[in-house]
């Protein structure tokens, strides 16, 4: 920014002597002061402002201003030049006007055909507004003339100088400045006209330039200009720096093309080989070998043609070398098929995975599958379940047992299409998509890839991914897909497909169709065991630099950890403990204490502290108002407590625990359900009216919604109003109706596993939910009785202590 853009507007400066001498004048000129019994004729401008000793154009353009302009020059008398405060307002106010200003002279009026009024005025001397005497048809004030300060002090002549240094400056930095401009700053007669001489061109906001106008004292003033003008300066001086280095790069890269022409000439002359032509060769036979489908090939040797025209020192050779290095590094040629074995993929998925019988079953009849029709178009699996069960281990197994490369694409965040299907070429350091990219570093065509995380895909403004997804995972379409980068066919029919997912309700329709879903359930206790003696135990024994007879956990001590210290679906947050227990070990062992170390359950509290997980079932089922309701979430099954109670009121329902919509109308349910009841419940229908219910579902910082706990709200509200317990070893789930039926809810395996790792013996089921029975594992079928509900009167019978009397079933 130029900080005397004035300057380019009027391109002279006139002195006192040069207006009068040089200067077309509308008359004699004027004395440059009002006389002492008649008021100032009052010129007002917006976002101006004028200075003493320096000549300006002042255009007027309302009815008040030019009156005041003609009325000065026809009568020869000098004007006020006076800024008013709110430049939007148009009517000429007084009490809008500020009350410092600039006694000028006219020495020029100037009208144009179009009506335009413009005024040639060199300012003369500050004044101070005592009171404005008219307002009509033009502005009048009695004004106070203020004089200059005395300027010969010593610290007034150091900032002349540096204020001088200052502009003088400025205006070297400043392109096009006028002569006159630098000549006026370095002839300036005083201090006091230096200061109005540099805020007067130098480029600040009209409110900065009035309080210059407004500041007095000399020191002040010439501060406050050198401040303004030192940050207007470190702008000039960064826009000179930065147009220094771009010129030196353009004269770098010059310099670099012509030394590469002066060796290509001495290349010549010594008659040796062109390292250019040689280059060329090569990408030509690579090019050849790379067995490229024809239409690539006629692509890569198009794109070759160009860069033998194209000099070294082209910015597009760099992208079209690029470009044809991707087409020759990309595998087109299918590799033979090793065969698959069925028993060693058996092995391998038994050997790397402990449990999952079902999954695994489901993945050697792809296998299988796969091994006999091995040009079929094969289903693309996704494994659906809570974060640490395994889901990317099973893809890294299925990869070992087909015998292929294995890749991973995480998915996680991905809102740019781009990132699917590449960036055309036209922009700079455009790349291939994630897919080209996986296939090309895992070198083969036919490899496992791995798309984690295809549920945390998101839109974004520059496309959907999910939607780019769509041709990737279809085998009807990849046979054919084409990366935006390649502009060319590549063909994903030979890859095998693997998606995992946390939630699949974060995954479009279109896209889920494409996949087949198998769900990964959360382990059970003993499954956790076996897997933290088989796999995690031995891992973190090499993180830790342990040899197995040098560390040595029992069972007491791994259930204890898997019960009071993690409470998961998976296991990482078991295996991190794990690891808590060895590096105590690896520190005891290091420092020469112990050469090994037996941990046994008492230790545990030493090592990892007091437990953190206890069976509160018991505990919070103690008082009538309480049950235990089961609940799904992202990450797997979990307990859920429903607190009812009663105070004194007016028949008010009061919910708390950060209860979505669905959830607060299933307590509606429940409690109309109750009231509807009451006789055959024994509860005294006149109670209702002289108590407030307050429900509450603990955890109140977690959003809780969902239909699943009509059960276990029902049961909480019948045991606060009747007075009885409910059962501390029951858990139970399902939707209730009006007429009291129990209706089938969703996610019955997570939320039975997570009653048994809680160590419930009892759960309540919807009778519409036997189908789901067979996915329950075996352990937890093992630790639990279930009991099948067909209407809220069999929740009754089986929650209570005591099963209380309830009539037949409307």
């Amino acid at each position: 920014m130029d900080p005397f853009a004035p300057a380019r507007y009027s391109r002279a400066v006139y002195s006192a002597d040069d207006s009068a001498a040089g200067a077309p004048q509308a008359g004699p000129p004027q004395d440059g002061a009002p006389k002492a019994d008649e008021p100032l004729i009052i010129v007002p401008v917006r976002r101006f402002v004028m200075f003493p000793g320096v000549v300006l154009p002042v255009t007027v353009q309302r009815p008040a201003s030019i009156a005041a302009a003609q009325e000065a020059a026809r009568t020869q008398r000098p004007v006020g030049v006076l800024m008013q405060r709110d430049p939007s307002q148009d009517a000429v106010d007084p009490l809008n006007m500020h009350r410092f200003g600039v006694v000028a002279n006219i020495v020029r009026y100037i009208t144009t055909p179009d009506g335009g009024h413009h005024l040639i005025c060199q300012g003369e001397q500050r004044f101070f507004v005592e009171e404005f005497v008219r307002a009509e048809p033009y502005l009048a004030a009695r004004v106070r003339l203020i004089e200059e300060p005395d300027a010969s002090a010593p610290e007034i002549e150091a900032r002349f100088a540096h204020l001088q240094a200052q502009a003088t400056e400025a205006l070297q930095l400043t392109p096009q400045t006028p002569p006159e401009l630098i000549a006026a700053v370095a002839n300036a007669p005083s201090a006091s006209a230096l200061a109005d001489l540099v805020a007067a061109y130098m480029e600040a906001t009209p409110e900065q330039k009035q309080d210059i106008l407004e500041t007095v004292e000399l020191k002040a003033r010439m501060d406050l200009v050198s401040n303004i003008l030192a940050q207007r300066l470190e702008v000039l001086r960064l826009r000179e720096e930065i147009s220094r280095q771009t010129k030196a790069t353009i004269d770098e890269r010059q310099r670099e093309m012509l030394l590469r022409e002066q060796m290509a000439s001495i290349q010549r002359q010594l008659g040796e080989g062109d390292g250019k032509a040689q280059e060329l060769a090569e990408l030509a036979e690579e090019i050849a070998r790379a067995d490229m489908p024809k239409e690539v090939e006629e692509a890569a040797r198009k794109e070759l043609k160009r860069l033998e025209r194209m000099p070294d020192a082209s910015s597009e050779y760099g992208m079209i070398r690029t470009y044809i290095d991707w087409l020759i590094e990309l595998p087109w040629k299918l590799p033979q098929d090793g065969g698959i074995d069925i028993a060693e993929a058996r092995r391998i998925l038994d050997a790397d995975h402990f449990g999952l019988d079902k999954i695994k079953r489901r993945i050697i009849e792809y296998l299988a599958v796969r091994k006999l029709a091995p040009q079929g178009k094969a289903p693309i699996l996704c494994f659906a379940g809570p974060p640490g069960v395994g889901k990317t281990s099973l893809g890294q197994s299925i990869a070992r047992a087909m015998g292929r490369k294995f890749v991973r694409v995480s998915l996680g965040g991905v809102h740019d299409e781009a990132e699917i299907r590449g960036h055309r070429r036209t922009y700079v350091g455009a790349m291939p998509g994630d897919v080209i990219q996986a296939i090309r570093k895992a070198g083969a065509r036919d490899c496992v890839m791995m798309l984690d995380e295809i549920d945390k895909m998101g839109a974004g403004v520059q496309g959907d991914p999910a939607a780019a997804m769509l041709e990737v995972l279809d085998p009807e379409q990849n046979a054919t897909f084409r990366d935006n980068y390649l502009g060319v066919p590549f063909d994903l029919s030979h890859v095998a497909f693997i998606a995992t997912a946390n939630q699949l309700e974060t995954i479009p329709g279109p896209l889920r169709d494409r996949m087949e879903v198998i769900s990964l359930p959360g382990y059970t206790d003993q499954e956790k065991l076996e897997i933290a003696r088989r796999y995690l135990l031995r891992r973190q024994l090499e993180a830790n630099g342990l040899a197995p007879e040098q560390a040595q956990i029992d069972d007491d001590a791994l259930g204890e950890i898997i019960r009071g210290y993690t409470r998961e679906a998976g296991v990482r947050t078991l295996e991190r403990e794990i690891g808590r227990v060895l590096r105590h070990v690896a520190v005891r062992v290091a420092e020469g204490t112990a050469s090994a170390v037996h941990v046994t359950r008492g230790d545990l509290a030493e090592i990892l502290g007091p437990l953190r997980f206890e069976d509160e079932a018991a505990m919070r089922v103690s008082t009538p108002g309480v049950a235990t309701g089961l609940a799904w979430t992202p990450v797997g099954g979990d307990i859920l407590f429903i607190e009812a109670t009663k105070t004194p009121g007016h028949g008010k329902l009061i919910l708390t625990g950060q209860l979505g919509e669905v959830m607060r109308e299933s307590v509606q349910a429940a409690l109309s359900l109750v009231k509807s009841r009451a006789d055959s419940l024994g509860i005294d229908p006149a109670a209702f009216d002289r108590a407030d219910i307050h429900v509450h579902v603990p955890a109140g910082a977690t959003p809780k919604d969902g239909p699943s706990a009509g059960v276990a709200m029902f049961v909480a509200l019948t045991s606060i109003l009747t007075g009885r317990k409910v059962r501390s070893d029951t858990a139970m789930t399902g939707e209730i109706s009006l007429r009291g039926l129990v209706l089938p809810v969703g996610g019955i395996k997570e939320k039975v596993i997570a009653a048994a790792r809680a160590g419930l013996t009892r759960v309540l089921l919807p009778a519409r939910n036997r189908r789901d029975y067979d996915d329950i594992p075996a352990q937890a079928r093992e630790k639990l009785a279930f009991f099948w509900l067909e209407t809220v009167d069999d929740a009754l019978a089986q929650a209570f202590e005591e099963a209380p009397a309830v009539a037949e079933t409307a």
